[in-house]
């Protein structure tokens, strides 16, 4: 019987140092990504306004490196917060664990002010901090990593002129195994678009939608990886504290679930509706309906570039997914 128990005992230890032996390894090998590109940017007032442009209206980097005012529709972002960082992700929302947004403005104590360009760089378009440390991939990274240079660049080049805001962000704090699984997470290089193959609206419009995201929210997943065959087929949810669950869209062409009886003129005006201030002005009663999708934001997006996003968008291949777009707090719990 001792013997036995000496056996389990060097087993258990054995395991012990086997476990421990793997958290280093992830924990000291892990991002594996290039190191920081050595670059700097000339930052032309064309690159600055570019760069505002893509920011605000199409990548929408400042809609969650703000702070967002959820009582009113769509939650607009709050003067004077622009780049501030603070949207929280957390247990309430069906994360593992708790993520902040970063302080991205050029204050130099809590922000960015003292990041290289090629800094920046690797943190939008490969997922990596400054430090080295692993973004969450609620910051869309992957999608970002197939940006053109010049187009990260000019974001870069505009976030360097928000207005520095001393604001310490908390670190965030994921749940175990995740903060392990994290490291693993950002990996390879970025793979930019060069430009000059966007020679129709429909490459057009696939790339902006790309860069926007839309997969990201649009297309259902399980266990953080997009379910195949599933592309733009809506479905994703999205907890609110308050109890409700928001589902996206499906936004294939198909014409009984999708946007497949959507006029390009109707998917325009759809944004341009909440292009005015007053369109998300006022204040909601207490679980009201409410979006994450930051409209305000889109509604910027330049006509063009919708309606190539529209192109595109009718050059996928339809799925019949219907979505319960909604459901009121306590619903899904008395089911």
């Amino acid at each position: 019987m001792k013997k036995a128990f000496k056996i389990i005992g060097i087993l258990l230890v054995a395991l012990a140092v086997v476990a421990a032996a793997g958290i280093v390894y992830l924990r000291y090998t892990f991002p594996k990504v290039d190191a920081a590109p050595v670059i700097t940017i000339d930052k032309t007032p064309e690159m600055v306004e570019r760069g505002a442009y893509l920011a605000n209206h199409v990548a929408v980097c400042i809609d969650c490196h703000s702070t967002r005012d959820f009582s009113r529709f769509s939650g607009p972002i709050v003067e004077g917060t622009y780049g501030k960082g603070g949207d929280v992700f957390d247990h309430s929302m069906g994360f593992p664990g708790t993520f902040y947004a970063r302080n991205i403005t050029p204050d130099k104590e809590t922000g960015i002010g003292n990041w290289t360009d090629g800094e920046i760089y690797r943190a939008i378009t490969t997922g990596v901090s400054r430090n080295g440390d692993p973004l969450f991939p609620v910051m869309p990274y992957k999608s970002y990593a197939s940006m053109s240079t010049n187009d990260v660049y000019a974001i870069i080049s505009y976030i360097r002129t928000l207005d520095p805001i001393k604001h310490k962000v908390p670190k965030g704090d994921p749940d175990f195994p995740m903060n392990l699984i994290l490291r693993t997470i950002p990996s390879g290089s970025p793979t930019p678009t060069d430009e000059r193959s966007l020679t129709s609206e429909v490459l057009r419009g696939k790339y902006l939608l790309s860069i926007a995201a839309c997969a990201d929210c649009h297309t259902p997943q399980e266990k953080g990886a997009p379910i195949e065959g599933k592309y733009l087929a809506g479905g994703f949810e999205f907890n609110f504290p308050n109890g409700a669950v928001l589902r996206s869209l499906n936004i294939t062409p198909d014409k009984q679930t999708g946007i497949g009886n959507w006029t390009e003129d109707a998917f325009v005006q759809r944004f341009k509706n909440y292009e005015a201030p007053e369109a998300t002005a006022a204040k909601l009663e207490p679980d009201a309906f409410n979006t994450i999708m930051p409209w305000a934001m889109y509604a910027g997006m330049k006509e063009e570039d919708l309606r190539a996003i529209y192109k595109y968008l009718m050059s996928v291949e339809p799925k019949n997914n219907k979505v319960e777009r909604y459901s009121p707090p306590g619903a899904v719990a008395k089911k």
